[in-house]
């Protein structure tokens, strides 16, 4: 049985996954608005990379007799003025989200709950990944984005992008 603590962390954490999907799928929106259909596509997939990560939370609660508690999803709410400002905010929210990891994960070694941080090692690598893919991602923004060759480019590259489900056994 799951300690209320971590079983508490863990349905807070499902709802901010979801929240993620939502801030990116806003994201997506916007650059197709603007027709940077690449740009789009690399934030549907990251959407559903967010959606899939809600359910892995709610799959891990439900495996170890703990209750789902679903909480309202908040808009996004967010006006982006330039191409770059949803890639700073993408940023923003990863280490957020890292840092919400991280508190769980130190939760669950203060009470020696170590199914927990097994489960939760798969995120804390994850988050590693999502982090540099945003960084770097801006980078190559900085790099090419003012001009319009190599704007269109990086945007033909992004559309490529497919989905891929997460690995993580639970």
């Amino acid at each position: 049985m799951l300690n209320n603590e971590v079983a508490t962390l863990l349905n807070n954490q499902i709802n901010k996954e979801f929240f993620s999907a939502y801030l990116y799928l806003d994201m997506a929106n916007y650059y197709f608005s603007k027709s940077l259909n690449g740009f789009g596509n690399w934030f549907k997939v990251q959407a559903q990379e967010e959606r899939d990560h809600a359910n892995l939370f709610i799959s891990y609660l439900l495996n170890n007799d703990g209750d789902v508690s679903l909480g309202a999803i908040d808009a996004p709410g967010k006006a982006f003025s330039d191409f770059k400002v949803p890639l700073t905010e993408a940023l923003i929210h990863e280490q957020y989200i890292t840092s919400l990891i991280n508190t769980i994960y130190a939760e669950a070694v203060k009470i020696r709950d170590f199914r927990t941080t097994q489960f939760l090692d798969w995120f804390v690598k994850e988050q590693g990944e999502e982090e540099k893919n945003v960084d770097e991602l801006i980078k190559r923004f900085d790099l090419f984005g003012s001009d319009a060759k190599g704007l269109y480019m990086l945007d033909s590259e992004l559309a490529t992008r497919i989905y891929a489900a997460p690995s993580l056994v639970i």
